[in-house]
């Protein structure tokens, strides 16, 4: 099963029967899912859905039925969250809680935004031990309300995962990914942190979003799943005891906003599952999908991907169908006398970020829908900057320095269903 929560509140939980996604339960639209995680008793299945809308906390069971309520005492949204048996733990911008049977425990106020919270296994490490990676490019270990100690990092940590998804042996390791890029882990004691091993960003890829661990190689031992917002998917093996090695990468139009592994499609065949920004859901399957033939031989697709094949045929156009009757649709209301022009709503995932390497400024632009224009305009003199990834056409428009302020007027035309767009300025 796939349980995938949405920016309408939506809980969608489905399973793929004969290569159809069966839906299992979906449930009312409702305030934004900050996060969505799988909990349970400890050494049990984790088969409960908790979900982050605001500042409450929901509980669901497999089948969909609401069974947890929880209004926290929180008084800006969650953007953190993770469950440890009856221990739950929230963080906001600043703000970290320890709930245990939605009784309030431990509070710490943090010097700079938390970005993710995760709890060492309780079951290996007999204490409760909460790490909060934070702006600051710092990991901050708690114990109780207090401040155990920090841990340098070489970035902004982003995301934090177990190591092997149960902390390794000692259940000490923690895995982090870091907004310019890097990989880490470290051991964390319960006196001092011991960093085990580091990989840098030299292909100058994008932010790390979400890690996970899972053997899709099947060679015995779980690989590192890691997917970035510039949308790339990669797979690291640990071929030796040291450091990771990058075995596969495959590269998505947008950023990725959740990764697992899992066998989802087809038994026997695992597979890696990816979310993107807006809301498409991507299966990257060990099955083998090509056939090499002799000269002369003749191949014939089975009778499962010949049905599979001509169904995809029949819903894509069914769908360019439906797109252009709405467009006929659109075309035909707004030329209409009584039609009423308003702004679309839809949400804008912005980043802008410093180079050290250049000095230059890296502005990334997210939409759920095909973005057509982007106006830039400054008031003080920058140098817009060449990017790889970016098929957009420039054009400058001529200004006035003096009276206006303006130093820079220029317009990028983007391609057709473009969501994603990065400017590089300096």
């Amino acid at each position: 099963k796939v349980v995938v929560g949405d920016q309408d509140g939506v809980i969608t939980c489905f399973g793929i029967k004969k290569g159809e996604a069966v839906p299992v339960f979906k449930t009312l639209p409702g305030q934004k899912i900050a996060r969505l995680e799988l909990g349970g008793a400890l050494n049990t299945p984790q088969e409960k859905i908790f979900v982050a809308t605001g500042s409450d906390v929901r509980g669901f069971t497999k089948r969909g039925k609401q069974f947890l309520s929880f209004e926290t005492n929180l008084t800006e949204s969650i953007k953190a969250m993770h469950i440890s048996g009856a221990d739950l733990f929230l963080c906001a911008s600043y703000i970290y809680n320890h709930y245990c049977d939605c009784k309030d425990q431990h509070y710490y106020l943090s010097g700079d935004k938390i970005n993710d919270v995760l709890c060492l296994p309780v079951d290996k490490v007999n204490c409760i031990t909460p790490v909060l990676a934070c702006q600051d490019r710092v990991l901050r270990v708690l114990q109780g309300s207090d401040l155990l100690y920090e841990v340098e990092v070489p970035g902004p940590p982003t995301v934090l995962a177990l190591n092997n998804g149960n902390g390794g042996d000692s259940g000490e390791e923690i895995v982090y990914g870091t907004s310019d890029g890097k990989l880490g882990l470290i051991q964390i004691t319960g006196s001092k942190p011991i960093p085990k091993w580091e990989i840098g960003n030299e292909k100058k890829r994008g932010g790390i979003l979400c890690i996970d661990s899972f053997d899709i190689l099947g060679d015995g031992v779980k690989e590192l799943l890691v997917g970035r917002d510039d949308g790339v998917l990669e797979i690291y093996n640990f071929e030796s005891a040291d450091d990771p090695v990058l075995r596969y990468d495959h590269a998505l139009s947008e950023s990725i906003a959740s990764i697992q592994g899992g066998c989802v499609g087809k038994e026997g065949y695992d597979e890696i599952l990816a979310s993107t920004y807006s809301g498409w859901l991507t299966g990257l399957t060990t099955e083998p999908v090509h056939r090499e033939g002799g000269s002369g031989e003749e191949l014939k697709l089975s009778q499962e991907m010949q049905s599979k094949i001509s169904s995809l045929r029949n819903e894509l156009e069914h769908l360019q169908m439906k797109v252009l009757q709405e467009r006929e649709k659109y075309q035909q209301s707004s030329q209409s006398s009584t039609a009423v022009s308003s702004v679309p709503a839809f949400s804008v995932n912005d980043k802008f970020t410093l180079n050290k390497d250049d000095a230059s400024y890296s502005l990334i632009l997210e939409v759920q829908t095909a973005i057509d224009n982007v106006l830039v305009q400054s008031d003080v003199p920058i140098d817009l900057l060449d990017v790889d990834k970016n098929s957009a056409v420039v054009s400058f428009s001529s200004c006035d320095s003096e009276p206006n302020s303006n130093f820079l007027l220029a317009t990028y035309r983007c391609q057709a269903n473009t969501t994603r767009l990065e400017l590089k300025v300096k």
